[in-house]
């Protein structure tokens, strides 16, 4: 079995990934069985040239980390990493801040973490590199002479061919995106966008819907959705605190049922128009005053982005606006938490709620869909209302689906999964739990390894995978 070598962005502590998400434990667990290398950012930045990476041995799993300067910080993570992909691959380019200098240390970067990693390879390991902060990261280590089977998985969503066209660099990113021997990507739709860029701009040469050929190369391509691990997320979520048990036990005192949302604090969240929908649900049902909570949770994230701070502003202000027209001396509707909470909390919290909302404008997959539905009371599930552009949608067909623009249908949907009869809750959540438990993280681990293990895997028929009735 070959070594496994996987870089990231950061890089999971193999002796805390039960306190993890899903996908560093699976990971970790991957590099147990395989043995390997875990290489990425440890999250400093200095004001010199970085100092030789940090190598760490964990069993049969050598943890290798290092550092930033404060320039190339700026430049590649909050610059190009940050305020040029995530907003252009989240199809927003009204939010895009290109800058040559950004491209530039994204280049150099990637180029300064290959010449770092590449002593640590073996001729046989299999490299997995994960998300947009190291796309050119195969062309890197192909130009230091690595000829290892190489692998990408984007866990964002990947942008349509006239949209990713607005980047300066688009051809760039897309060539060197070839440079790997498997592509994986969240959903359908990704993989169309990615296979028309192809053909529009005349690169390479598209087989089929899983094979491309390129520079005398065969690439695999094919969606892999990511999971979670569902008997460990759903046992988490059983063992209710103390301080959630007496929370949840006065609201059902008072006949209260809960509303939850959990994202990052980020504009591709939807979360304006989220608090907008519930202000809205409760103008247009006054029987549900006293009667319905909705906690947001939003811990902050790349703070050092401008438009990050403005939505915050604009979260703090429809907080103040909902309660202070809806709220009364001994019910206040809407609780928004701008810190992290344990995870240990959330699977709880998801377990005691009664509606998840999970209603990104664009999200490659959205595991918090999945988690909500792990957490549920099988006898007594609560209801999923789920946007349909997060990419669990493609699958997660049983959750009320909404257009996430559209407050008024939102209202609705909120208020319909608020009155919904135990017998269509059972029957939408027996169907969901079904689904993400054989779409798990295990899953979605053995089936990305089988197609970078193989030598031209892209070849033949697709690989038949769960999919719903919106997948191509």
């Amino acid at each position: 079995m070959s070594r496994l070598v996987i870089l990231s962005n950061r890089v999971a502590d193999l002796r805390k990934t039960s306190q993890s998400g899903g996908l560093a434990v699976g990971l970790a667990d991957a590099l147990r069985q395989r043995g390997g290398v875990w290489f990425g950012w440890d999250g400093e930045t200095l004001r010199t040239q970085p100092r030789e990476a940090t190598v760490e041995q964990i069993g049969n799993v050598r943890m290798i980390s290092a550092a930033m300067t404060v320039e190339d910080y700026m430049d590649y993570y909050v610059g190009y990493a940050n305020s040029v992909l995530w907003p252009l691959f989240h199809y927003r380019l009204d939010l895009v801040d290109f800058k040559a200098s950004y491209f530039d240390a994204y280049q150099r970067v990637n180029a300064h973490f290959a010449g770092l990693v590449a002593p640590y390879l073996e001729e046989k390991d299999l490299i997995w590199v994960h998300d947009y902060h190291f796309i050119p990261m195969a062309n890197a280590l192909r130009r230091l002479g690595s000829r290892q089977r190489m692998g990408f998985f984007l866990h964002i969503p990947f942008p349509p061919p006239d949209l990713l066209a607005a980047s300066p660099n688009h051809r760039f990113l897309v060539e060197c995106l070839l440079d790997y021997d498997v592509l994986g990507f969240q959903t359908t739709t990704d993989t169309i966008n990615f296979r028309h860029y192809l053909e529009e701009w005349g690169i390479g040469e598209v087989v089929d819907d899983r094979t491309i050929r390129f520079n005398g190369r065969t690439i695999t391509l094919d969606r892999y959705p990511i999971g979670i691990d569902v008997d460990a997320f759903s046992q988490m979520a059983s063992e209710v605190p103390e301080d959630v048990r007496i929370d949840a036990s006065r609201r059902a005192q008072l006949g209260r049922r809960q509303i939850i949302g959990v994202d990052r604090l980020d504009y591709s969240k939807g979360l304006p128009d989220r608090f907008q929908a519930f202000g809205r649900l409760l103008a247009q049902h006054p029987e549900l005053e006293k009667q319905v909570t909705f906690l947001q949770i939003a811990p902050p994230t790349r703070e050092d982005v401008n438009a990050y701070g403005d939505i915050r502003a604009e979260l703090e202000g429809l907080t103040g606006s909902i309660n202070g027209r809806f709220s009364d001396f001994n019910w206040t509707p809407l609780r928004y938490i701008h810190r992290p909470v344990p995870r240990e909390t959330l699977a709880a919290l998801f377990r005691v709620s009664h509606v998840g909302l999970v209603t990104p404008l664009r999200d490659g997959m959205n595991l918090v869909a999945k988690e909500f539905i792990a957490a549920q009371d099988e006898e007594d599930p609560g209801v999923l209302v789920l946007s349909q552009f997060a990419g669990a949608a493609e699958d997660l067909e049983e959750a009320l689906i909404v257009n996430p623009y559209d407050t008024d249908t939102m209202a609705e949907a909120i208020h319909r999964a608020l009155t919904m009869p135990l017998t269509e809750r059972l029957a939408r959540h027996g169907a969901l739990l079904a689904r993400i438990a054989q779409q798990d993280t295990h899953a979605w681990l053995a089936a990305f390894l089988a197609d970078l293990e193989v030598e031209g895997a892209g070849a033949g028929p697709r690989r038949p995978q769960v999919v719903g009735t919106h997948a191509a």
